[in-house]
C-alpha cells in the first residue's frame, strides 16, 4: 500500500496488497521541519518526537480490577434468565462535566435495548429506573416491535454547536415482521422461516440534550452491524469505524474508514466512501491453543492529550458457529494503537491491553469490547472500562452471548508508554520543537533518582542560560511536575525552533509539555473527561 503523496488525498486511499504485513505509519518517516508541540501533553509511544536516545521503551500493563462493577440485575438486563447482559457494546461513558457525573450508556438485555446509569466515583452506579421512578422502561431507545438493537456508539460532544446535539448516539437495528423476544428465537437467515420477509437493517443516528431523552435524526450510509464513531479534535471531523471484509480473503474482518464535517448531515455515504483503513497484522499472534487466524473485530478511538488513541479490538476466535456449539463466548483482546494524524496508528509492543480469561467461570470469561469514551482522567489515574462476558446464563447454563457485565482497568496517567535508564543513567534528544508559553512540565518517576534537561539549538549548541547545570533537579514520583532552570524560562524561547535534551539518572520519563500556566495546563484533549478535566480540556483538580 502507498499513499500518493502528490495528490493530497485525504483519507488515504489504499489498497491491500498483503494479509499480515504491518500498516505504514508515513509521519515517522516524514517529520515537519520543526514539530509543533503547543496542544497538549507529549507522549512517548512511538520515536516521532525523537531524535536519539539510550533509553529503554516499556510499555506498562494497567492494574485489573479483579471485581466486576455492573452486571445484568434489573428484568430488562436479565432477558428472562436467557441471555443476561448489562454492559456497553459499545455505547459509551464519559464524565459529564456540567453535572458532574460519570454518565454510562449501555447494553441492557441481549438485544433488547439501550440503558442508562450514573455514578458519583465511576465505580458505583445508579440506573435509569432508580434515578427516575415514572419512567415506563429502562430503556432511553423505545425497542418497537419486531425490533432488536446490536452495536451502538454514544459521543458526549463537549463542545456541541446546538443544546439538543450534545449528546450524540447511533444504535444498528433489525426490524423483522414477528416479534423478537430473544436472541435465541431470530431466525438465522430467513429462509428459517418459510415466507418469512427478511429484516430490515439500519443504522440510525439520534440526538439529545440531556444522553436520557433522544429524538431521530437519520439513517447512515450502508454499514455493518458492529459500527462506531468517535471525534477527532485535529481535523474536526466526525469518524465512523465501519466492518468490513478483506478485498483479498472475504473471510477475513478489516475496518473502513469514512469521515465528515457534519455529523447529522453528512452521515448518507455510498459504499465507495469508505476507505479501507485497518486490519491485524503478523505480529498479532493467534492464541497458543485455539490457533485461529486473527481479525480485526472493532477498532475506535479518542482523543488524548496530543494524540488520537486507538483501541484494537482483536479477535482470537473461535469462529460463531463453533463459538455457538460450545456455548462459550468467542473470545476478543484490546490492544492499543497511536495515532498522530488520525488514521495511520503505530502498535507499540502489540502486547494485549486487556486480555478475556479464557477460564470458565470467570466474569471475563470472553468477548472484550471497547467503550466508547476511550479513558476517564480521574486523579494522577486513566480509568479504561471494558465489557466482558461470563457466557452463564441462568436457563441455558452457558451460552455466548450469556453475562455481559462491565470491568474497569486503571493505568497511570500518560502511562501508556516510558523511557528508562534502567538505572544506568541515559539521554533523550527532542527533534526540533515549536512551543508557546514558559513552564516545562513532565511526567515522570525520579524519586530515588533524578532528571536534568538542557535546551540546544538547531546545531546542537546549548543556550545560554538553559544547561544541564542550571537545571533544577527533579526528583519525585509526579504525573505533573515542573522542570526548570535557575534564572531563566522557556518564554524566551517561545515560537523559536529549539531541540530538549532529557537527562535520567535512576527515572522513568513519560511525557513532557510546555504550558501557559504555573499550574501546568497542557491545553490537550481528553475526549471522555474526567474529574480533573473540563469541557475535554486539562486543568488541575478542583
Amino acid at each position: 500500500m502507498q499513499f500518493d503523496k502528490n495528490t493530497n488525498q485525504w483519507p488515504p486511499q489504499y489498497q491491500e496488497k498483503t494479509l499480515d504485513k504491518p500498516l505504514a505509519v508515513p509521519y515517522l518517516q516524514e517529520r515537519p521541519a520543526a514539530i509543533d508541540i503547543k496542544i497538549g501533553r507529549q507522549l512517548f509511544v512511538d520515536d516521532y518526537l525523537i531524535d536519539s536516545h539510550d533509553l529503554e521503551r516499556v510499555y506498562p500493563e494497567p492494574e485489573l480490577c479483579e471485581q466486576v462493577i455492573f452486571e445484568p440485575k434489573t428484568p430488562l438486563e436479565m432477558n428472562d434468565g436467557y441471555n443476561p447482559c448489562a454492559t456497553p457494546f459499545n455505547d459509551g461513558l464519559f464524565y459529564d462535566d456540567q453535572d458532574q457525573k460519570f454518565k454510562m450508556w449501555y447494553h441492557a438485555g441481549w438485544f433488547n435495548g439501550v440503558g442508562y446509569a450514573e455514578s458519583q466515583d465511576g465505580i458505583n452506579w445508579t440506573r435509569l429506573k432508580e434515578l427516575y421512578p415514572e419512567r415506563e422502561s429502562e430503556s432511553v431507545i423505545p425497542i418497537g416491535p419486531g425490533q432488536i438493537r446490536d452495536g451502538a456508539a454514544v459521543w458526549l460532544d463537549y463542545h456541541a454547536s446546538e443544546k439538543d446535539e450534545r449528546y450524540k448516539l447511533l444504535v444498528f437495528f433489525r426490524e423483522f415482521d414477528f416479534e423478537i423476544n430473544h436472541y435465541h428465537k431470530k431466525p438465522k437467515h430467513s429462509h428459517d422461516i418459510p415466507g418469512s420477509i427478511p429484516p430490515t437493517e439500519r443504522a440510525v443516528l439520534f440526538k439529545s440534550a440531556n444522553g436520557i431523552d433522544w429524538t431521530e435524526v437519520t439513517d447512515v450510509g450502508p454499514c455493518g452491524d458492529n459500527t462506531g464513531f468517535f471525534y477527532n479534535p485535529f481535523t474536526k471531523k466526525w469518524v465512523f469505524s465501519l466492518r468490513t471484509f478483506s478485498s483479498l480473503d472475504s473471510r477475513i474482518r478489516t475496518r473502513g474508514y469514512y469521515e465528515t464535517e457534519h455529523f447529522f448531515k453528512g452521515a448518507n455515504w455510498t459504499a465507495e466512501n469508505i476507505s479501507f483503513w485497518s486490519r491485524t497484522d503478523i505480529y498479532d499472534m493467534p492464541d497458543e491453543q485455539m490457533g485461529y487466524y486473527t481479525q480485526l473485530y472493532d477498532l475506535t478511538a479518542v482523543p488524548y492529550e496530543s494524540i488520537m488513541l486507538g483501541v484494537f479490538n482483536v479477535f482470537m476466535g473461535p469462529p460463531n458457529n463453533v463459538s455457538g456449539i460450545r456455548k462459550q463466548p468467542k473470545i476478543c483482546d484490546l490492544k492499543l494503537g497511536y495515532s498522530r494524524d488520525g488514521f495511520h496508528f503505530s502498535r507499540g509492543d502489540y502486547a494485549n491491553f486487556i486480555s478475556s480469561s479464557r477460564e470458565e467461570g470467570t466474569w471475563n470469561y470472553g468477548y472484550a469490547h471497547a467503550v466508547n469514551g476511550g479513558c476517564i482522567v480521574v486523579e494522577d489515574e486513566l480509568y479504561f472500562y471494558f465489557s466482558c462476558f461470563s457466557g452463564q446464563s441462568p436457563k441455558f447454563g452457558s451460552h455466548k452471548y450469556a453475562g455481559g457485565n462491565l470491568g474497569l482497568a486503571k493505568l497511570r496517567r500518560d502511562g501508556f508508554a516510558y523511557l528508562t535508564d534502567q538505572g544506568k543513567t541515559g539521554q533523550l534528544l527532542t527533534q526540533p520543537l515549536t512551543f508557546a508559553g514558559s513552564h516545562l512540565f513532565v511526567n515522570v518517576d525520579s524519586s530515588t533518582g533524578q532528571l536534568l534537561a538542557e535546551v540546544v539549538n538547531e546545531r546542537g549548541e546549548v543556550i545560554s542560560g538553559f544547561s544541564k547545570s542550571d537545571c533544577l533537579p527533579v526528583t519525585a514520583d509526579s504525573t505533573k511536575q515542573e522542570l526548570a532552570w535557575k534564572e531563566h524560562t522557556l518564554a524566551e524561547l517561545s515560537d523559536q525552533s529549539v531541540r530538549i535534551r532529557f537527562y535520567l539518572d535512576h527515572a522513568q520519563l513519560y511525557a513532557f509539555w510546555v504550558s501557559d500556566s504555573s499550574l501546568g495546563h497542557s491545553g490537550g484533549y481528553l475526549g471522555g473527561g474526567g474529574p480533573s478535566a473540563y469541557q475535554g480540556r486539562d486543568k488541575p483538580a478542583q
